[in-house]
C-alpha cells in the first residue's frame, strides 16, 4: 500500500477513518464507548487492497462518509435547508466521479422522508440545488473553454449498461472480497434486527439507511459486476457501522468464535489480494 505512488490513498483512508470515527460520535451509533465503526472500516478498506489501484475509490469513501455526517444531523429537522444542501452538494461531487452515484438519489429522497423524517418541498428543493452544484462549475467551464457540451458524455454513461450479471470480467480476489464483505452485511443486519429494542429509535433508523443502502448496492453489484470496485468501496462504508454493532455488543460463546473467524478471514484474504497484486 505504501508503494508504488499510492500515498495520496493512504492520505485519504486515513481522513476517511477519522470522518467515520465522527460519523460514530455525533450520531452514538455503539451505545457504549468504542473504536469499533472507523476500525472497522479501516480494517475492510485494507482487506479490499485493491481498490487502492484508482484513487477515485478512495475519494467515493470520504464523499460518501461525509454526505452520511450532514444527512443524519438533519433527523427531525425539516428546515435544515443548509445542511441538505451541502449533503446533497457532496453526492453531487461523488457523482461527477461516479456518475451512477445519481441512481441512488430516488432511495435517498424516500428515505428523507422515511427514516430522516425531515423531507417537505423545501428539502427537495435545496437537495436538487446542491445536487447540481457541481455541474454549474463544470457547464461554466465548458462554456469558456468553447466545449457547451463538455457534460454529456458524462450523463450519457448513466444509459449504458454492461451485460447482466456478467462476472467474468472480475477476478477472483474482487469476488473473495465482495462476497466476505455482503456476509458481513448481511450479519450486521440480522444483529441489528434481532436487538435494536436496546437502542434508541434514531439508532435504529439510521440503521435502517445502511441496511437499505447496502441491499440495494447488493443488488447492484449482482446485475452489473462490471461496477465493482465503486460500489463494493459503497458497501464497505454502509458495513462497518453493521460489523461494528455487532461485534462490539455481542459476548456469547458462538459470537465470541465468530469474531476470532472474522478476524482469521479478513487477514487472508487481505494477504490473498495484497500478493495478487505484488
Amino acid at each position: 500500500m505504501f508503494g508504488g505512488g499510492r500515498w495520496l490513498q493512504v492520505a485519504l483512508l486515513g481522513f476517511a477513518g477519522y470522518l467515520m470515527f465522527q460519523l460514530n460520535n455525533v450520531n452514538a451509533l455503539i451505545r457504549i464507548f468504542s473504536r469499533m465503526v472507523s476500525c472497522s472500516y479501516l480494517v475492510l478498506m485494507t482487506m479490499a487492497f485493491f481498490l487502492f489501484e484508482d484513487i477515485a475509490n478512495s475519494i467515493i469513501s470520504v464523499l460518501a462518509i461525509a454526505f452520511y455526517i450532514f444527512f443524519f444531523s438533519i433527523y427531525q429537522e425539516g428546515r435544515a435547508v443548509g445542511r441538505i444542501f451541502y449533503a446533497f452538494a457532496i453526492l453531487g461531487t461523488m457523482s461527477v466521479i461516479f456518475v451512477q452515484t445519481l441512481y441512488f438519489v430516488p432511495i435517498i429522497w424516500v428515505l428523507l422522508f422515511t427514516n430522516i423524517m425531515a423531507g417537505n418541498v423545501r428539502m427537495i428543493v435545496a437537495s436538487l440545488l446542491g445536487l447540481i452544484l457541481p455541474y454549474w462549475f463544470i457547464a461554466a467551464y465548458g462554456v469558456f473553454s468553447g466545449n457547451a457540451l463538455l457534460i454529456v458524455p458524462h450523463f450519457e454513461a448513466l444509459l449504458e449498461f454492461g451485460p447482466l450479471a456478467d462476472w467474468q470480467v472480475v477476478s477472483r480476489a474482487e469476488i473473495f472480497t465482495l462476497c466476505f464483505v455482503a456476509l458481513l452485511s448481511i450479519t450486521g443486519m440480522i444483529h441489528f434486527r434481532l436487538n435494536n429494542y436496546k437502542d434508541k429509535i434514531r439508532t435504529r433508523m439510521l440503521f435502517e439507511i445502511f441496511s437499505v443502502m447496502n441491499l440495494c448496492l447488493m443488488v447492484f453489484i449482482a446485475l452489473q459486476p462490471n461496477l465493482i470496485e465503486p460500489l463494493l468501496t459503497l458497501l464497505i462504508v454502509n458495513t462497518a457501522p453493521m460489523i461494528a454493532h455487532y461485534i462490539a455488543l455481542t459476548n456469547t460463546k458462538v459470537t465470541n468464535v465468530s469474531f476470532y473467524i472474522i478476524i482469521l478471514i479478513t487477514l487472508g484474504i487481505t494477504i490473498g489480494n495484497v500478493w495478487t497484486l505484488f
